[in-house]
């Protein structure tokens, strides 16, 4: 029987990736139906209260956190899972067998490390949760705005073919942005 390198209910890295391409393909087709319109506000007090525990958290990690440049990031990468497994079953023997660790690990910073790493994971899955969130919520207010924008667009170009005042001028300056933009025949708006 082969062994699998990943805990079993969590899905390898490549399995997850291939969840999120057919999750994403299902949204892609499925938001004119379900998303129309989408209605979100964000008060003043609630955008105060969000930046607030933005610079609260940034305040916190700012003094105990590094940022490594593109060149580091290569060099010092993510442990894969796998590796991540060895680590976790590498500090039970430690703990069961103290006297097998070399005298040059210092084992309690290794301890400390190591738990401070899984604080830190918990916390970066949470974070990378909300902010997909917030991308999806701003991607559906983008597609709104957009479909909006070629609405008032079409409008302008059949209120530039009836000669309405000012029309034509409005037509072409936002023509101009389109440029040659030719987009599925649902959504074609360029001349």
């Amino acid at each position: 029987m082969r062994k699998q390198p990943f805990q079993k209910g969590v899905l390898s890295p490549y399995h997850f990736r291939i969840k999120i391409i057919v999750l994403l393909q299902l949204i892609k087709r499925t938001t004119n139906y379900f998303f129309k319109s989408i209605h979100v506000n964000f008060s003043d007090k609630e955008l105060n209260e969000l930046d607030a525990h933005i610079q609260g958290i940034q305040n916190i990690i700012k003094a105990k956190t590094f940022a490594l440049s593109s060149e580091q990031r290569i060099h010092y990468s993510d442990i894969a899972d796998r590796n991540k497994q060895i680590v976790d079953q590498v500090i039970t023997y430690m703990g069961k067998h103290p006297k097998w660790v070399p005298n040059f690990i210092d084992k309690e910073e290794f301890d400390r490390d190591y738990l401070v790493g899984k604080h830190i994971e918990a916390r970066i899955t949470l974070l990378q949760e909300l902010t997909q969130q917030l991308i999806d919520t701003k991607t559906l207010l983008d597609h709104d705005n957009y479909n909006n924008t070629l609405s008032f667009y079409r409008m302008v170009r059949y209120y530039a073919t009836k000669n309405e005042p000012g029309a034509h001028t409005v037509y072409q300056d936002i023509k101009k942005l389109f440029g040659n933009v030719i987009m599925d025949e649902n959504m074609m708006v360029a001349d």
